[in-house]
């Protein structure tokens, strides 16, 4: 009788599962990075009391200092 090992087996799925995963959500991270770097931008923009300047591409975004009126 040959007694097969299956943890070995589970373990090997487990590790699949986790490389997919990663590899979706660089994929996803590197498609949308400029936006995320946007909105991060934007954000702290407005903690610092700065004002957004969007710029030409996604990601180019910069803050800069408020115009006294």
């Amino acid at each position: 009788m040959i007694h097969k090992n299956i943890k070995g087996q589970a373990l090997v799925e487990y590790i699949l599962i986790v490389a997919i995963i990663s590899v979706i959500t660089i994929a996803i991270v590197s498609y949308f990075g400029g936006y995320l770097k946007d909105s991060i931008t934007k954000t702290s923009c407005s903690l610092v009391d700065q004002e957004y300047v969007p710029g030409e591409k996604p990601g180019e975004a910069t803050c800069k200092d408020k115009e006294e009126k």
